[in-house]
């Protein structure tokens, strides 16, 4: 026995308005946000026509299309016919401007789910629908992750509207180009592909649209969804698509010729191709003078060297290499490590899981506690196990550099990589020492290099080294002298600006 419901999508409306409104009902289960006004209309010759406005409570604002209906109602209309009435709203009564007319209740099913108002008319085979949605979103705020000491305040919501008309604020262009698909088998989520036509690459901009078409699940509810489906490499630790909830650094990399893909339903968009570089820059470098930026940037590079090898090196030089410390050193790390039962790496191993749990756990806690449990248990909690015996005071201290080194970086998802490396490096050099340690640094170079992004190299310009884009890479040249867009995204047009 084949279900209503699987056959329903394709077929043509029924004449009939009850027999509509109980297709609608019944593929619907019934549900109680499903409203339906009814309401009766007299044609020219005074034949009384029954009609209704079918929407979702909570997806539509239907006060404005109620009211021009039942206003139109009262005057004398021309029509004849219900389908010579139906074009009359469209064209004379109904004030809103985006006005559909679905064809099946497949076409009806996407509109109604969307927001938009439906009109029936009893002996009609057709329908109106009108764009009434009520967006009830957050609104417009300041990015809590990607905060900025001089720059824009404005970060996307979870409207897709919302979102788009941010970025045609900042770049106003007519060869600003928006695609959209509707991904989810049951979501139907519509996600956005954005992109300057006479800059993007084709061949990136064509990988974009196929890799997107080749997904195949049944709901998307945020925009990891689209990335883990797309990205090249699926299980490296370093992530290869770029994402950010500030409208200027989307719009930034428009500019340079990349491609920006997002989704309804959450802040936080996507831009492809990514380089390894690029998790690096902040969208405050181009605001602050050349100078001061290069100085940070440097400042992020040297802090994810921190954060990813400085337990490994601590571990190796006090199992291994103790010749490589000052004898004076040597002595005050032997006096700490006295009373400590444990070997060098399971006391930095207790150390930076117990820092891992303390950050999830303020991360969860609600925001008025969480900073104060976070800062108030990681010093009791230090201070208490070196008083107990159990880790040493340099311990803290590594430990403590290499947690803070790891906020350095702008990007979270580049910190995560650096969390997952560290705790490898960590057991390399418990087993091998440096020569461990230098081994697996050189694989993790290796592996970098062999990363791509939408047919980029990751490393791009350091591998393969391009000396046009090292003018925004480890330093940041001042404004003026970035005539040329980077070449490593092969944009329609190098030139950004006029050589002065």
């Amino acid at each position: 026995m084949i279900n209503q419901t699987d056959t329903i999508d394709d077929q043509p409306l029924h004449a009939a308005l009850k027999l509509n409104l109980k297709q609608l009902r019944d593929n619907l289960g019934n549900s109680p946000d499903l409203v339906s006004r009814q309401f009766q209309v007299n044609l020219a010759n005074n034949m009384p026509i029954q009609g209704a406005i079918v929407y979702i409570d909570g997806l539509s604002s239907s006060s404005s299309m109620l009211q021009s209906v039942f206003t139109g109602n009262n005057e004398n209309n021309p029509c004849t016919t219900p389908n010579e009435l139906l074009d009359y709203y469209k064209e004379s009564v109904i004030p809103e401007g985006a006005v559909f007319n679905p064809a099946s209740f497949n076409e009806i099913f996407d509109l109604l789910l969307t927001g938009n108002s439906i009109l029936l008319l009893d002996d009609c085979a057709q329908a109106l629908a009108v764009d009434t949605k009520d967006l009830k979103a957050r609104p417009v705020e300041e990015p809590n992750v990607q905060s900025v000491v001089r720059g824009p305040r404005e970060g996307f919501t979870e409207v897709l509207s919302w979102n788009t008309a941010m970025i045609r604020r900042k770049i106003n262009s007519r060869h600003l180009w928006f695609e959209t698909y509707k991904i989810g088998s049951v979501t139907q989520t519509e996600v956005a592909v954005i992109f300057i036509e006479n800059l993007v690459s084709d061949s990136v901009l064509e990988m974009v649209r196929e890799r997107l078409q080749q997904i195949n699940i049944d709901g998307i509810l945020e925009s990891n969804y689209i990335e883990e489906q797309i990205q090249d490499k699926k299980y490296s630790p370093f992530p290869t698509i770029f994402n950010s909830e500030r409208p200027d650094v989307v719009a930034a990399g428009l500019l340079e010729g990349r491609v920006a893909i997002m989704v309804d339903g959450t802040p936080f968009a996507l831009l492809v191709p990514a380089l390894f570089t690029q998790f690096f820059q902040s969208s405050e470098d181009y605001y602050e003078r050349a100078d001061f930026s290069t100085l940070i940037r440097l400042l992020r590079f040297l802090s994810f060297i921190l954060a990813t090898i400085t337990p490994s090196f601590y571990i190796a030089i006090t199992t291994f290499h103790q010749e490589l410390l000052p004898t004076t050193l040597l002595y005050n790390l032997a006096s700490q490590r006295e009373g400590v039962p444990f070997p060098a790496f399971v006391e930095a191993l207790i150390m930076e899981i117990t820092f891992e749990i303390l950050r999830e756990a303020s991360v969860r806690m609600p925001k008025t506690i969480g900073q104060s449990i976070s800062i108030v248990g990681t010093l009791v909690v230090g201070q208490a196990a070196v008083e107990a015996g159990l880790v040493s005071a340099a311990m803290v201290i590594v430990v403590s550099i290499t947690a803070i080194s790891n906020f350095v970086l702008p990007a979270f998802n580049l910190g995560i990589a650096a969390r997952i490396i560290r705790f490898l490096l960590m057991i390399m050099a418990a087993s091998f020492g440096l020569y461990g340690v230098f081994i697996f640094i050189i694989g993790i170079i290796f592996h970098l290099c062999s990363l791509t992004s939408f047919g980029v190299p990751y490393m791009a310009p350091l591998a393969p080294f391009n000396s046009t884009d090292q003018k925004d890479t480890l330093f940041r040249v001042p404004l003026r002298s970035m005539i040329t867009r980077p070449k490593s995204l092969n944009p329609k047009n190098l030139v950004r600006q006029k050589k002065t």
